[in-house]
């Protein structure tokens, strides 16, 4: 039998307040108050109930404050990879969501079509993102291959790496919520690839 390869994707937790519903893109935030809890409640949950092998994160400072309490309980050491960084948004980044229409008369909500296509300016090229995603979810794969890995990252990547692995336009994804500290899990074989959860935040009822 092909051995099965477990990617967790986590979410980094809530980021400071100033930066709710603002296009954080390259931006290094650090967690608020509530998102740190959010993150202990992550770490347990995925450690007790997936006990990952291994770990490999965006070193974005959301990320590695997000990624902390699971390394804790884990005793995992990270590896950082650039290519797990959020998406760079251009002119958009630093921006809230409802000056996104002010400024370029397009609603916010339609990000991902907007990154697709191309037309955010000064944005990272969709197919340079594209790329440097595929090149670390391969890396994650052929490394881990048969595993459990946790991998930290932000929720731009996440729906990239969806979009690759089960071969879907990127702006189909805006269909699908990834909220703060949550976890979305794929099992990966040679020749298919299962969903098994997506967007679960085991803190949502505890916080």
């Amino acid at each position: 039998m092909d051995p099965t390869t477990r990617l967790l994707f986590l979410r980094h937790a809530e980021v400071q307040e100033d930066y709710h519903r603002v296009f954080g893109g390259r931006l290094d935030i650090a967690l608020s108050a509530r998102g740190r809890r959010q993150a202990a409640q992550l770490a347990d949950y995925v450690a007790r109930r997936f006990q990952p092998e291994a770990l490999c994160a965006s070193p974005m400072q959301r990320v590695r404050e997000t990624l902390a309490p699971l390394r804790e309980l884990t005793g995992l050491a990270p590896v950082f990879d650039d290519g797990l960084r959020e998406v760079d948004f251009g002119a958009w980044t630093g921006l809230r969501w409802e000056q996104i229409g002010e400024r370029f008369g397009v609603t916010a909500f339609d990000w991902l079509d907007q990154l697709e296509q191309g037309l955010i300016p000064d944005a990272e090229p969709p197919d340079l993102f594209r790329d440097r995603v595929e090149r670390a979810l391969h890396e994650i794969l052929a490394a881990q291959a048969g595993r459990t890995v946790a991998v930290a990252c932000h929720g731009g990547v996440i729906r990239m790496a969806l979009a690759i692995l089960l071969e879907l336009p990127l702006r189909k994804l805006t269909h699908l919520e990834v909220e703060y500290a949550s976890v979305t899990w794929l099992d990966h074989r040679p020749g298919k690839i299962e969903l098994q959860l997506h967007n679960f935040t085991p803190w949502r009822d505890l916080l």
